[in-house]
């Protein structure tokens, strides 16, 4: 069988990375890295925007669909090719270098990195429940602010330069599991496991106190007596939607789930992680699959279970301006934050401090796992010649991508003071979307082009599955493309930057080859 050799690629054998994970650390790497402080915040927005519990459950049921058969699919791929790289080399191998190339940009400008930044400050503002000084108001450094651009629907800028005690936690952290990562695969997944282990037992705790004492009579009965569970959840009803620019139309439930996803999809994301780690992995033709399909198992369980306890313990609909949590009810949650007002609900004022001290456990996991996962695939990208040659390197010691963990931890530290990363985020939504539909659509090329390579693992439900995921996942770009813009063209046009830097790398790469095969060889 032969394969398609990466551009900038070369005969020589580089140090191998060490195989210091096995089933147990590959699967918390999935959990850790999915499992942030979304599925504590984003309910809110959900319930506001379909006011239907039916579609606040819905909105993660067709999440838990799609991740599971991504998960499903993507263990194909890894199990085919367990390298250092994971996504990146499946898009490289079926699609071609460039495509490769583009996701690894993408994910350096603003996935990974964006995504670090925005979980690290995420953990500085909820210590600051326990150390009020630590926030994003209290300034260290003010640098600036950059006034808002509006560029039709999209608006840029509208942001505070500087340090402040929330992002300068968020950038400590960033080091403190930079270094630690460096030391190391193992040291970086016994944080891991410790954190996610912690974390699970702290959502688990979320679900089991929820059922057993913040079950509350009323919520329940306006929630799911007399047909209040499927309010405003049938086929042919119609929901106001904001749109760009402040105008309001009137959508179906398709458009309103489709639109949703924006939350609940992405918050649990980064599920692919572990890919990034393959050439790390023990026995990874067993593992890796295993670890995808477990780790997507267990959080997305764990997710539905903590939406249906917060229907037992509030009222979906809620008055903003209500005088108690009750009140308020999940759609005008103190702040969204919803499961705090679970454990207020439960546990009066303390509850609010059991959940920050459980999100500053979720947060710092999810970096680690994060941090650890994302500099792979630029360590990857350099092996071909399209990073930085430096990151292509690997410790003489430790055996870790060094240079590779620095530079993710620089940009992410600028992003954290720039303040840029939520836009950033935001805008990145569709094309983060359309890198995992290349993916899948990766399964099938593969199929053709290579129907004799070694599969220890195949994509359960193949082809119905993988394809029923791309036509979930095309649905929700292209309904943001038309109902919520803002949200799509930016992060495309970010893509899009990207091709004309991999013509840079690609030819640079070329250059050096040929002055590489050019020189006479060296005898000893």
């Amino acid at each position: 069988m032969t394969t398609a050799t990466p551009v900038g690629s070369s005969s020589t054998t580089h140090e191998p990375l060490i195989q210091g994970l096995g089933l147990f650390s590959a699967t918390s790497i999935v959990v850790g890295s999915m499992i942030g402080s979304g599925i504590f915040i984003v309910s809110a927005d959900i319930a506001r925007v379909t006011g239907s519990p039916a579609l606040l459950i819905g909105a993660w049921l067709v999440t838990a669909v799609m991740t599971i058969i991504g998960a499903l699919s993507y263990a194909e791929l890894a199990a085919m090719m367990p390298r250092a790289g994971g996504q990146y080399v499946y898009l490289r191998e079926a699609l071609g270098p460039m495509w490769g190339f583009l996701f690894g940009w993408t994910l350096f400008l603003v996935i990974q990195t964006g995504t670090i930044a925005a979980v690290g400050v995420a953990f500085g503002k909820f210590l600051g429940v326990f150390f009020p000084t630590v926030s994003s108001t209290h300034w260290l450094l003010r640098i600036g602010h950059v006034p808002a651009l509006q560029l039709g629907p999209v608006t840029l800028g509208n942001m505070d330069l500087g340090i402040n005690t929330a992002n300068l936690a968020g950038i400590l952290i960033t080091i403190l599991l930079t270094a630690v990562n460096i030391f190391g695969v193992r040291l970086g997944a016994l944080v891991q496991n410790i954190f996610t282990t912690a974390k699970t037992l702290a959502l688990l705790a979320l679900v089991l106190f929820g059922v057993a004492l913040g079950r509350n009579h009323a919520a329940i009965g306006a929630n799911f007596s007399h047909g209040h569970f499927f309010a405003g959840a049938g086929l042919h009803t119609l929901h106001p939607l904001a749109g760009a620019g402040g105008s309001v139309m009137l959508v179906g439930i398709v458009t309103m789930l489709a639109v949703v996803q924006t939350g609940s999809l992405f918050s649990a994301d980064a599920w692919n992680n572990v890919t990034y780690t393959a050439g790390e992995v023990r026995n990874p033709s067993r593992n890796l699959p295993l670890s995808l399909i477990l780790g997507t198992g267990i959080v997305l369980a764990l997710y539905l279970l903590s939406n249906f306890v917060y229907l037992f313990a509030l009222p979906l609909a809620g008055d903003p301006h209500g005088a108690t949590v009750f009140a308020r009810g999940i759609q005008y949650a103190g702040e969204d934050r919803v499961a705090t007002a679970v454990l207020e609900q439960i546990f009066h004022s303390a509850g609010a401090y059991l959940m920050a001290g459980a999100i500053l456990i979720s947060t710092f996991g999810c970096a680690n796992g994060l941090i650890l996962a994302g500099s792979r695939v630029y360590y990857a990208m350099s092996q071909d010649g399209l990073f930085f040659r430096a990151t292509g390197r690997l410790h003489p010691r430790y055996k870790t991508p060094v240079a590779s963990l620095v530079i993710q931890a620089i940009w992410t530290c600028f992003l954290c003071i720039s303040g840029s990363y939520g836009q950033l985020l935001d805008y990145i939504i569709c094309a983060e979307l359309v890198f995992y539909i290349l993916t899948i659509v990766s399964l099938f090329v593969l199929r053709i082009r290579r129907p004799d390579a070694v599969r220890p693992y195949r994509a359960l439900g193949y082809p119905v599955l993988p394809a029923l995921y791309i036509v979930l996942a095309a649905t929700i770009c292209f309904t943001l493309l038309r109902y919520k813009p803002q949200y799509t063209w930016p992060g495309l046009f970010l893509v899009l930057l990207g091709v004309p830097v991999y013509l840079f790398w690609s030819r640079s790469a070329a250059r050096s080859e040929a002055v590489a095969s050019s020189l006479p060889p060296v005898h000893n």
